[in-house]
């Protein structure tokens, strides 16, 4: 499911559940994620981002979702990147819902499998009421920052049950224009079509090496009361992908953007 900030922002009628509970996840030095559940892990940006703040809200009424964002910006707050991590799972009142995902792109990233989409987007689509991308954007204009006229977007989402119900994910976005491109553009179809290919590498390459994963400190004492050998966490990355299946990657992609954009 796809959703493209510790201060909870009420950020208009509809946006946030006056039931819903306070973002549980702690965040230190702007740009450190400490989760201690689903999963139990610390999460590093880049020390460059900016937090921008939490939400937590019951998505469509049917799943726990807790969102963090952070971005890139200059110095009149014109976002260059953004940052989107969202924790989710599926109510227990809602047993049968299960998380489906086929993009046959995956990444590893600390020692963690994700499944991997890309797709361009322009900032003028109207996000669907109650939606995860009505909440992140509520949260970026409520701190004045303003987001570019089209960006592109790589989602890695990892899912943590066998019963795919819960389910980590990372949103990595970019401004457009330094390609010299619009987001028509670089869809099936547009006058730079075959220049993606290139350009969806580089975006997942800076996706991955911006995201370290490792395990939360209280997690960490505990392997070692057990007697288990820690190596130094590294920002360990691997992704995968066959070029031949690109056209189907970027089908599936934009099929992707629009359950977004509707949402």
């Amino acid at each position: 499911m796809l959703k493209h900030i510790l201060t909870v922002v009420l950020c208009g009628a509809g946006c946030l559940s006056a039931q819903a509970d306070a973002p549980e996840r702690k965040v230190e030095n702007n740009n450190v994620i400490i989760s201690e559940r689903d999963p139990k892990v610390r999460i590093e940006l880049p020390r460059s981002v900016q937090y921008v703040g939490a939400d937590r809200w019951e998505l469509y009424g049917i799943a726990d979702c807790e969102l963090q964002a952070f971005v890139e910006a200059d110095a009149q707050k014109n976002v260059q990147r953004l940052y989107w991590v969202q924790f989710e799972a599926y109510l227990p009142s809602k047993p049968k819902l299960h998380h489906r995902y086929d993009s046959p792109q995956h990444a590893t990233i600390g020692g963690l499998d994700f499944y991997v989409d890309t797709w361009t987007s322009t900032n003028d689509k109207k996000a669907a009421a109650g939606s995860d991308v009505e909440h992140i954007k509520a949260l970026i204009h409520a701190k004045s920052y303003k987001m570019p006229a089209g960006m592109m977007y790589v989602r890695l989402v990892h899912l943590l049950d066998e019963q795919m119900r819960k389910e980590l994910m990372f949103i990595y976005g970019e401004d457009l224009a330094p390609t010299g491109f619009t987001a028509a553009d670089l869809k099936k179809g547009g006058r730079a079509y075959d220049q993606w290919p290139a350009i969806e590498n580089g975006l997942v390459e800076r996706a991955t090496k911006n995201l370290r994963i490792l395990p939360s400190k209280a997690s960490l004492v505990a392997k070692q009361g057990q007697g288990v050998s820690l190596l130094a966490p590294r920002r360990a990355t691997e992704f995968r992908m066959s070029r031949t299946r690109h056209e189907m990657i970027v089908d599936h992609a934009r099929r992707l953007h629009q359950c977004v954009t509707d949402r």
